[in-house]
């Protein structure tokens, strides 16, 4: 699906991928997106910390796949702005000839991905697709003409979710969509923020809520459960900062109420 890369950038509201972005220390945002960020800020301290715990599990994961796992093609959906140690950086460093295809519905993610989501490698494969996890046919169909899904893929669905998908049953069917579309040795990877008792977390979600960025906790319970069928990858499901942490990582002692996991289709 593609779009006129001059297409109104709705540089007027915020959207997820750039108030994300703004958290990461990027450029590529609004005053609308910056407003959003700082508003969830001023309750939380600790949201600009949290979506870099959330991007060096990216890149845990992502070298996990591309390594031990022995993965060659990925699916970022909801994949956000460019920033650093993209997933193709990552997983190209590991094994040139992975073939990554990022995803996402914002027009300002499309106008960068076509000038700076380009191949680390000459034997991988880096693309963008122009589309909406909440209508995931069209998506697969896509997809398909770059990665062979008879072959396992990671799914990669990393802070998404809890935008596109506010009604939990929503969330399984889409999860269950795209994982049915894949073959045995598939992996799915998830992050998403959890109900949990840290109440600075939930108050800077509550405010988030008031300024218009509307996110849905869920439970650790259902988050366990959009693995049904699936193998969890040790240590499981845990915050972000404990799935196999580096030993330098940032925050990794920090409260963390953004869990994520890896799954594996058998």
């Amino acid at each position: 699906m593609d779009i006129d890369p001059a297409e109104e950038l709705g540089s007027d509201r915020s959207h997820p991928a750039r108030v994300w972005n703004y958290w990461l220390g990027g450029t590529d945002n609004y005053p609308a997106d910056r407003a959003v960020a700082d508003a969830g800020a001023e309750v939380n301290p600790g949201l600009p910390l949290m979506a870099r715990q959330c991007r060096r599990f990216l890149v845990r994961s992502v070298r996990y796949l591309a390594g031990e796992a022995g993965i060659r093609q990925f699916l970022d959906i909801g994949a956000g702005l460019p920033t650093m140690r993209n997933t193709h950086e990552v997983a190209q460093a590991v094994a040139p000839d992975s073939m990554i295809v990022y995803v996402d519905n914002d027009p300002l993610v499309l106008a960068h991905a076509r000038d700076l989501l380009t191949n680390t490698t000459d034997e991988g494969v880096t693309t963008y697709l122009h589309a909406d996890v909440r209508d995931p046919e069209p998506l697969l169909d896509d997809a398909r003409n770059v990665l062979n899904f008879d072959r396992p893929v990671a799914v990669m669905l990393l802070g998404i979710l809890g935008h596109a998908a506010p009604e939990y049953d929503t969330m399984r069917s889409l999860i269950s969509r795209l994982m049915a579309a894949t073959c045995p040795g598939s992996h799915l990877v998830l992050v998403d923020g959890v109900e949990t008792d840290d109440q600075t977390y939930l108050a800077g979600v509550e405010r988030l809520h008031e300024v218009g960025h509307m996110y849905q906790l869920r439970t650790v319970g259902q988050f366990r459960a959009c693995f049904a069928g699936m193998e969890l990858v040790a240590p499981g499901l845990v915050p972000v900062t404990r799935w196999r942490p580096d030993d330098d990582e940032e925050g990794a002692d920090a409260p963390c109420s953004v869990y994520g996991a890896v799954g594996v289709r058998r």
